[in-house]
């Protein structure tokens, strides 16, 4: 019997709490984790688990050897990181989260370029606009926008996006054109439901900075729909250059207030602090780095 897959098996029994679960997550049937286990006791000659119907505990044997099991795992772990650390090649699986808009719009191409770079990485790029949690949700680079926090992670920067006041001309031609920020308040305003000022939005302008609060006719938590309904004429939007660039270069939507400017928000790659970046990691980070180089949209 492989030792090794005897201790995957007895640690994983341990930390999913069932033979079952551990099945699941190892992609092995409960019986033959059961037959792991039983054959990492009998030749230990101790009970490692105390097993009832409704739970499993360790013994205080069982305790012990759990502790050393996870340190000799993790051991090999490392080691494996280390020398994959010293290939140049990108090799597995690679996670990625990135917002919806900017995934569609922006990344789509990326994935089979770097693919023909790197045939060996299989990629699950997830999107979602919710801010994931790396370590947690098992994502090996997020693609975030914003001001980044200080935070453990790693963050490089890709591109920069200003955010946009704007809006049709055949909306401002019927509703008329805001003097003022303070003007808002009275248009048929569509938001953004994850902008971290929700209705209430800010600018700097010729007096410093002025804030107003909005009554939004329509909320989204996606950017492309907000664009949808300015492009209809329904309202002003502030939305990100990645998504509203090419409309304003076009005409399609005009600036609203171009004295008073919004945030600007840096667009980043982030991924975990890591002694020993896996290559797969860092190839595809430096892939990015190097492809947001060129404009991809309308500054």
């Amino acid at each position: 019997m492989d030792r090794f897959l005897e201790l995957r098996s007895f640690t994983e029994v341990v930390d999913a709490g069932s033979f079952v679960a551990a099945a699941d997550q190892l992609s092995l049937s409960k019986a033959a984790i059961s037959r792991h286990v039983a054959e990492l006791e009998a030749r230990l000659g101790v009970r490692l688990l105390h097993r009832t119907t409704r739970k499993l505990s360790l013994t205080d044997e069982g305790e012990v050897f759990y502790a050393r099991s996870r340190d000799v795992l993790a051991g090999l772990e490392e080691a494996e990181a280390e020398l994959t650390s010293r290939s140049r090649e990108a090799v597995g699986q690679l996670r990625v989260s990135a917002p919806v808009s900017f995934g569609i719009q922006h990344l789509a191409p990326v994935w089979g370029q770097f693919r023909q770079k790197h045939p060996k990485v299989a990629l699950e790029v997830n999107l979602s606009d919710r801010v994931a949690d790396l370590a947690e949700e098992g994502f090996d680079v997020a693609i975030r926008i914003a001001r980044l926090p200080s935070s453990s992670l790693v963050s490089r920067q890709l591109a920069a996006t200003r955010m946009v006041l704007c809006a049709s001309p055949p909306y401002l031609k019927r509703a008329g054109k805001p003097a003022h920020p303070s003007d808002l308040a009275r248009h048929a305003v569509v938001a953004y439901s994850y902008w971290s000022e929700r209705d209430t939005w800010e600018f700097d302008g010729p007096e410093g900075r002025v804030a107003v609060r909005t009554d939004p006719w329509l909320r989204t938590n996606n950017g492309d729909v907000c664009r949808a309904a300015a492009l209809q004429h329904q309202g002003i939007i502030l939305q990100p250059t990645f998504i509203v660039g090419a409309d304003l270069a076009s005409g399609k939507l005009v600036e609203v207030l171009p004295r008073y400017r919004s945030l600007t928000l840096g667009i980043h790659a982030v991924y975990q602090s890591r002694k020993h970046l896996t290559p797969k990691v860092r190839l595809l980070v430096d892939f990015l780095v190097r492809w947001f180089r060129e404009e991809r949209w309308p500054r």
